[in-house]
């Protein structure tokens, strides 16, 4: 290990991410939209990156995950797919692509892998879509579930607040999630869950849990890359740390680029042909 960066050159896969929990190595895992971004995250050693419906969020500025389209996290997963050598890459399916019926859901996860490149898709919810896990699964394709808090059913639940704070809801997650791991999921991310729960979860299921504002009992965490890195300004839940200051590194940039153009100091001799 040198520093942050692996010396592990190898590919991550599913495998692998049940390995690290076997051995008792957290995973590390961040969101990803574009190739250079990709570039750097998968460069700096993540373990996975996910090309998350959020890119509805924070890519194009919609309210919700809910108007981004199959084609849409096509573009952005094959963009990533494109700049990846080591981490795993996870596609969210979008909603609507999956929740009509199994038949509809494996074949848009089928396109989705074919156009993407990407090693494995990322399904929220938990008993009510098992069948089409199930078929997904079959066909060869590894899905992570997603239980909690689960942003493509935000109209349902009409917050982003903390999920399975009451007995019936933490009962119902617990069943979903071992539900999950019978039908051939290889990992689960766990959202905006009380951390004892996540703990539970993660003591009891054989495959890893990937946390996000669950706590520091889970397997391995992920945030949203430009919430880390400080670009997005107006976010600020509990679970988030950020990691720089990149929005005032841009602004400051920026500032100074359009001062030099003003003051006609850019472009200078040395940068002229």
């Amino acid at each position: 290990m040198a520093g942050y960066i692996t010396d592990d050159k190898r590919k991550v896969t599913t495998q692998r991410f049940k390995e690290m929990k076997k051995n008792g190595e957290k995973i590390s895992m961040l969101t990803s939209y574009d190739y250079t971004i990709a570039t750097i995250v998968d460069g700096a050693g993540i373990d996975g990156i996910l090309i998350g419906d959020s890119a509805s969020n924070v890519m194009a500025g919609h309210s919700t995950t809910l108007p981004i389209t199959i084609d849409q996290m096509i573009y952005h997963a094959s963009c990533v797919v494109r700049a990846v050598k080591r981490a795993l890459v996870v596609c969210d399916m979008p909603f609507g692509s999956y929740q009509v019926n199994a038949t509809e859901g494996i074949t848009n996860a089928i396109r989705i892998m074919k156009e993407s490149g990407c090693d494995a898709l990322k399904l929220e919810g938990g008993i009510e879509i098992i069948e089409t896990v199930r078929k997904i699964v079959a066909a060869g394709i590894p899905v992570m579930g997603h239980l909690g808090l689960t942003p493509q059913s935000i109209n349902k639940f009409g917050t982003y607040t903390v999920r399975a704070k009451e007995d019936a809801e933490a009962e119902k997650l617990i069943s979903d999630a071992h539900a999950l791991e019978e039908a051939g999921c290889f990992a689960i991310t766990l959202e905006k869950i009380p951390a004892h729960l996540a703990t539970r979860l993660s003591e009891e299921l054989n495959i890893p849990t990937i946390g996000i504002g669950a706590g520091n009992g889970t397997d391995g965490q992920i945030l949203v890359i430009q919430d880390m890195l400080g670009m997005n300004k107006g976010f600020t839940p509990r679970f988030l740390r950020r990691y720089a200051d990149i929005h005032s590194v841009m602004t400051d940039a920026i500032g100074n680029y359009i001062k030099d153009v003003k003051n006609k100091d850019f472009p200078n001799e040395k940068e002229e042909y």
